[in-house]
């Protein structure tokens, strides 16, 4: 990570980060910080460091949320979409940002993150998706491919798999797009159009984690994992102009719905105030 994101926007006593060597997370959590960067640095856009609130869960990613410098909250599992939820119906002007897991949001958080996204909620959810429960022992998750080894499914998952980005958008979510930890310029920039999205925006964000779900499916080192992320994840760009053979077995990153839909808190203050107006 560049020296200027570590002292603008780390908590250097906190460092050095215990993640596992190879995991993904350190880059999207980098990722997270560079697109912050950029919006703050950008004059033309009315953010800054006062008016963001990073909230987490309980897991691997939602570890994040303490090494980042800004005003944050490290809330309980499955519980960090809620209290974000909280957070921007008490102050619509504040960019609440949730950094969660695929266990975290799509599991035990899966209805906190379905209603979030039907009722348009001005939130940034930034999902650290790899596959498994990895600071629990490498149980399977909503995410673990179908075939695929855990610790609780040790002959193979049977249960089909999320896609957590077509979830939320299949629950109304105005903004969905998926990045990975290989395409960091293409990830940065879909973290930063989410930031800036008037609406329930989520970016499912494919991480890797070669010490549990690597391991057990023999999927090589962390260097063989974003090798497997560089030939087998397209960005929108390339994607489209691919000879539809060529996109075979091969998955889509970059904005997948993009959609102008009211957002919930302004709506709500047009109820108050006319209610007012009425009294």
């Amino acid at each position: 990570m560049p020296s200027e994101l570590i002292h603008r926007y780390m908590r250097i006593d906190h460092l050095p980060q215990i993640w596992c060597p190879g995991c993904g997370n350190g880059t999207i959590m980098r990722d997270v910080a560079a697109a912050i960067q950029e919006l703050i640095d950008d004059p033309e856009k009315d953010i800054n460091r006062d008016n963001i609130v990073i909230v987490s869960g309980i897991g691997c990613s939602s570890r994040a949320a303490g090494y980042l410098d800004f005003n944050s909250i490290h809330t309980t599992h499955g519980r960090a979409i809620a209290f974000a939820t909280g957070i921007k119906f008490a102050n619509p002007k504040l960019n609440v940002i949730v950094l969660t897991g695929d266990g975290d949001c799509s599991a035990i958080g899966g209805n906190h993150l379905i209603h979030a996204a039907r009722r348009n909620m001005g939130l940034t959810v930034i999902a650290f998706n790899n596959n498994i429960y990895g600071m629990t022992g490498g149980q399977y998750s909503p995410t673990t491919p179908d075939g695929d080894v855990a610790t609780t499914a040790p002959f193979g998952n049977v249960d089909r798999p999320f896609d957590i980005a077509n979830l939320a958008s299949g629950a109304g979510a105005s903004f969905s797009a998926r990045g990975d930890v290989y395409h960091v310029r293409e990830t940065i920039d879909i973290i930063k159009e989410a930031i800036q999205h008037k609406g329930f925006s989520l970016v499912d964000v494919y991480s890797v984690c070669p010490t549990y779900y690597g391991r057990k499916n023999h999927k090589g080192s962390a260097v063989d994992m974003l090798r497997w992320q560089k030939e087998n994840l397209i960005p929108t760009a390339r994607y489209y102009s691919m000879p539809e053979e060529e996109r075979a077995g091969k998955k889509l990153i970059g904005i997948l719905s993009y959609n102008d839909y009211p957002e919930y808190t302004e709506e709500y203050a047009k109820l108050v105030k006319a209610y007012r107006k009425k009294k």
